[in-house]
Formats: structure tokens, sequence, C-alpha cells
């Protein structure tokens, strides 16, 4: 299962639709902080996240943006975190069926 690493960015005008997507990006991946996440995708989730997501924006005032930092084992992010939270690259679980 090759995963790749994103960092999701949002900035949304409504309330309600942020709600949305942040309930939604909550199932893909970790929460950094606001309007950010980190998350580890197949190419499939990729896809499926970026068609729901699409579903929800208003295209004229609503921007996200997909980072795609490498495939998800290799990836050793070089991250600045300064403040109270502290950055912790999201790690690869199993998964039980």
């Amino acid at each position: 299962m090759d995963q790749r690493l994103y960092i999701v960015a949002y900035d949304i005008s409504d309330q309600g639709r942020w709600r949305r997507i942040f309930k939604l990006m909550k199932g893909y991946g970790e929460w950094v902080q606001l309007s950010v996440f980190q998350c580890r995708l197949t190419a499939r989730q990729h896809a499926e996240l970026i068609a729901l997501l699409d579903g929800i924006i208003n295209h004229d005032e609503d921007h996200i943006v997909l980072l795609d930092l490498g495939v998800a084992d290799n990836v050793i992010p070089r991250v600045v975190s300064l403040g109270k939270a502290e950055f912790v690259t999201i790690e690869h679980e199993a998964v039980i069926v």
C-alpha cells in the first residue's frame, strides 16, 4: 500500500463549510493547527478526498491546498515549529481488518 504524505491547508470563508471540511479532514489525517492537516494517503484516498472537498467548497470564496511531500515512508520532513504545539510526523499505522 503506497502512501504519500500530504499537508492540507484550507481557507474557508463560511463557518458552516469550515466545520464540514474540518470534520471530513479528521477522518483522513492528523490535525496540525486550525486549518492544517497532515495526511498519509493512497492514490485512491487522495482522489476520494479531492472529490469530497470539491463538493463542499464554494469555488468563488474558498481555497484548499494539498501539498504532496512524497512517498510517506521515505519523507523526513524538516519542520520548524514555534510556540506551544510540537509538530510530529504522522506515523504509519497497521490496519486491522
